[in-house]
């Protein structure tokens, strides 16, 4: 049944139910029922199956069973978050007064929770940030901001030309976003492939009256909220919302200013339209003003080392092949000690400086931090208690902060002045003005000591938040309720003496409240003031002025604790949030500390030294390993590096498989990574030119879903390179061509190593891997070009990979041998070498194709192979 089929005289509840709904489409609404949260129709539909629990339905005695699932309140969080994960948006429907008989409560949503909003700690990763992407564009360009809600941090930037879409791209798989808003004219660039699209397509209602949420629910069906894990979830909203005027003027009153231009964003029109519709997106979805989203950044790509999808993939920057942090280069980096640290060394993974005075700056704070042990464990130690302040700021501005949430801020800031202490005395400029900014917050703390009870509830409605003697009416209350026993037991001792009934009993029970009981046998000894107030089969039951007054005072008072304790810790969160802007400059403080005595920490434990760099076009690397593969056991060969504009522009590098080249390629740019983010480098010294671009086209890949085989994958990767490489760019490029006919794939390795030397605008740092040695040819022909190649020792029909790379050029690739090490049948292998022989020994036809008829030639043992730029041999011979 859907949502919009309305069941014959609905009851005022479902009817109330149906309003809200109209107001979120596209939403799964969670609509608070007593101590549960109820999902109806095609909500409960999807929320049974994506929740995993039991369906059930309403109102079936009447013929139109409505369906319906729910889940207990205080137990919401992790169900949400299971359907937040897999892109669903889900809307808090809760209700806004007491419940009282005969009257149907007032309901209202509190929030709207989306991937790319989310706060709950279910739906947040300490090391990462949470991205929501808005992305608007026309013809003329398009904008791009980046906002986490969860932090404050909040980005913005613009791209015109024709280039501007790829390169909007390029920054989303960088910074993946969890969810992306879009007007709906940008809809078609976004369109998923069919076969992409979830077999569910339930239809929202067309309905609303709310359009600023999400006008899209009109046409798309329910199944466009939910992608696949690995992607963004899409949100299409109003184009109107995109609109200059309308964007300026939010962004103006949010960061407080009556102009952008202070930020960086005079005539960036693009920029400032993506920003405000994210601004007015936060608003609508919190139902409340983040004004911990005081600043934005307006960044170009050029602002730092430009590192497109693929060559943080390939290098596995971030994270490894299989997803996981373990064996990337973020990995072993993170000695981090606190979540904004750990975001922050991420960020500056994937955004290293290309500005040689921020970057030495940094180099100097690691080293003193490095070659200070004992100063580098205190910070370590102190570090290690601090919570996330940037979330924790977050929570308290939107009012999301439970109690225990200040605690932790407390219990964190109170680390503040014994960390200050320890780096005051630094010698290096970074730490000094890290030290400087270290404002200690002493009010903040001050007041959350004498505000908040030492170990308050989980949940904001429950006493016990406020700490005893803050407040002297919420203590008179507390008396009032605890001292209940000892007030009744006097006032029973007291009317036993006064009437001379040894029996009397001050009770309670929850329909008649307090009350005096006394025996029938007795019944000539009540007071007259006594009032009785029910008759009993065995004793009478009476009340008196002051009973009735105690009554009164008690029932009253816990729920005038709750009341009164709630009106007072929203008072202390608005006080602190007024302070966010010091806590925010602190956090920030905290994580580039937290950060540099990472680095320090992981160039101590594992040998690192410090990189020279410099404004000139040569890198020099000697020893140099890689980061990762260092740290899996097996000993590493190090290995030198000379690379230039001039002489050594080009780098043909030649070897059998697993024999290293992929390695030396990618250490490579790791190496020049490190050094540009502020940290020392494996090797044994390193003179190191500022890079802009790192590209890297390593392994075969495809992308069926957008059409696209791994050679066309390969070659517009390759074509990015060749339009855009610098020469202040560094290219990484392993076995291009070999995804298409021998013949074909040279040509076009061949033609693109010319183009990448001889193009002066293009002549990039080229580190060329390739198993076609007919590249090697280059070196005579070209002046720039240097042949190496990967070390190998036979030995007994055996080889050895020796790892060492060394100038010079292989004659051998060596694949049949490494097939032979994967396992390949022996009668595979046999075959294969009778055929190496043939092509080896010229055994080509008239069209100089190579012949695979068996004969009973031994393959020989010692031959070289044939160069596929010899002419083919004359038949006359043959």
């Amino acid at each position: 049944m859907r949502s919009t089929e309305k069941a014959p005289q609905l009851t005022p509840m479902l009817r109330q139910y149906h309003e809200i709904k109209r107001q979120y489409p596209g939403t799964l609404l969670f609509f608070r029922l007593g101590d549960f949260y109820e999902l109806f129709y095609d909500d409960a539909l999807i929320g049974s199956r994506e929740m995993e629990i039991t369906l059930t339905a309403r109102h079936k005695e009447r013929g139109s069973p409505v369906p319906m699932c729910g889940v207990p309140y205080h137990a919401a969080a992790n169900y949400i978050a299971k359907l937040v994960k897999k892109g669903y948006r889900v809307a808090i429907c809760d209700q806004a007064e007491p419940a009282q008989t005969a009257k149907l409560v007032r309901r209202e949503v509190v929030r709207v929770i989306t991937p790319g909003t989310a706060l709950e700690n279910q739906l947040l990763e300490s090391k990462q940030n949470n991205y929501l992407a808005s992305v608007c564009g026309s013809g003329e360009g398009m904008g791009l901001a980046l906002l986490d809600i969860s932090t404050g941090e909040f980005l913005t930037t613009q791209f015109r030309g024709a280039e501007a879409w790829q390169q909007l791209q390029e920054q989303l798989a960088i910074f993946a976003p969890k969810e992306i808003i879009l007007p709906h004219s940008l809809s078609p660039l976004f369109a998923k492939p069919k076969s992409a699209e979830p077999a569910h397509t339930s239809v929202i209602p067309t309905e609303t009256t709310n359009p600023q949420i999400s006008s899209e629910s009109k046409t798309t069906p329910l199944s466009d909220y939910r992608t696949a894990s690995e992607q963004a979830a899409l949100t299409h909203l109003d184009d109107w919302l995109f609109g200059f005027e309308h964007a300026e003027s939010l962004l103006r009153t949010q960061l407080e200013v009556i102009s952008l231009d202070g930020f960086g964003l005079a005539g960036k029109t693009f920029a400032i339209c993506a920003a405000g519709a994210a601004v007015h997106y936060v608003n609508e979805t919190q139902r409340a003003q983040a004004t911990h989203l005081s600043e934005i950044t307006f960044f170009e790509q050029h602002d730092a080392l430009i590192l497109d999808a693929p060559t943080v993939s390939n290098l596995e920057l971030v994270s490894a092949s299989n997803g996981s942090t373990e064996g990337s280069l973020f990995g072993i980096l993170d000695e981090t000690m606190t979540g904004m640290g750990a975001r922050l060394l991420r960020q500056w993974l994937l955004r290293p400086s290309v500005k040689l005075g921020e970057i030495n700056t940094r180099l100097d704070a690691v080293e003193e931090l490095k070659t200070a042990p004992i100063k580098r464990d205190q910070i370590r130690r102190q570090l290690e208690p601090m919570g996330d302040l940037e979330r924790l700021a977050g929570k308290v501005t939107l009012g999301r902060a439970n109690a225990r949430d200040l605690v932790a801020l407390r219990q964190s800031l109170e680390v503040i002045p014994t960390l200050h202490h320890t780096i005051a005395e630094s010698r290096t400029s970074l730490l000094q003005v890290l030290a400087e900014g270290l404002d200690e917050l002493e009010d903040v703390r001050t007041l959350i000591t004498e505000a908040v009870a030492e170990e308050p509830p989980a949940a904001s409605n429950e006493p016990g938040m406020i700490r005893a003697g803050y407040n002297p009416e919420l203590d008179e209350l507390r008396n009032l309720a605890q001292s209940g026993k000892s007030y009744i037991a006097a006032i029973e001792a007291r009317e036993r003496g006064r009437s001379g009934i040894a029996s009397l009993k001050v009770k309670y029970n929850n329909v008649f409240g307090y009350f005096i009981e006394v025996s029938n046998s007795h019944k000539d000894k009540v007071p007259s003031e006594y009032e009785r107030k029910q008759t009993l089969v065995n004793a009478e039951r009476f009340t008196t002025p002051e009973l009735k007054e105690y009554e009164i005072k008690v029932l009253g008072a816990e729920d005038r604790i709750i009341q009164l304790e709630i009106e007072l810790f929203s008072s202390i969160r608005q006080s602190i949030a007024r302070e966010v802007k010091r806590i925010q400059a602190v956090a920030r403080v905290l994580a580039a500390l937290d950060c540099l005595t990472s680095l320090a920490e992981v160039a101590a434990r594992r040998n690192y030294t410090r990189p020279a760099l410099h404004e000139g076009d040569e890198i020099k690397i000697m020893g140099g390993r890689h980061a990762v593969i260092e740290t899996l056991g097996e000993r590493f060969v190090p290995n030198d590096l000379l690379v230039n504009n001039t002489t050594d522009r080009l780098l043909i590098i030649t070897g059998p498989n697993m024999g290293g080249k992929s390695v030396f390629l990618k250490q490579t740019a790791l190496i020049v990574i490190l050094a540009q983010i502020g940290s020392f480098v494996p090797a044994a010294s390193a003179s190191l030119a500022l890079v802009d671009r790192i590209f890297t086209r390593v392994g075969a890949s495809d992308n069926l879903a957008l059409g696209r085989s791994t050679f066309m994958v390969e070659m517009t990767e390759t074509s990015n390179i060749l339009n855009t490489a610098t020469p202040r760019s560094l290219v990484l490029l392993d076995e291009v061509g070999r995804g298409t006919a021998t013949f074909d794939g040279l040509s076009l390795a061949w033609a693109i190593a010319e183009y990448l030397h001889d193009h002066g605008q293009h002549n990039a740092k080229t580190l060329f891997a390739t198993h076609y040695h007919e590249l090697t040819e280059l070196a005579k022909l070209r002046p720039g070009v240097r042949n190496y190649q990967v070390a190998v020792s036979e030995a007994g029909g055996d080889i050895v990979f020796l790892r060492r790379v060394v100038p010079g050029s292989a004659s051998k690739s060596y694949g049949i041998e490494v097939a032979r090490l994967a396992g390949l049948p022996k009668t595979v292998i046999e075959r294969a070498r009778e055929i190496l022989t043939n092509l080896e020994q010229n055994e080509l036809d008239v069209t100089g194709k190579p012949k695979f008829a068996r004969h009973l030639k031994k393959p020989s043992k010692h031959v070289n192979q044939l160069s596929l730029l010899d002419p083919p041999p004359d038949e006359s011979e043959t």
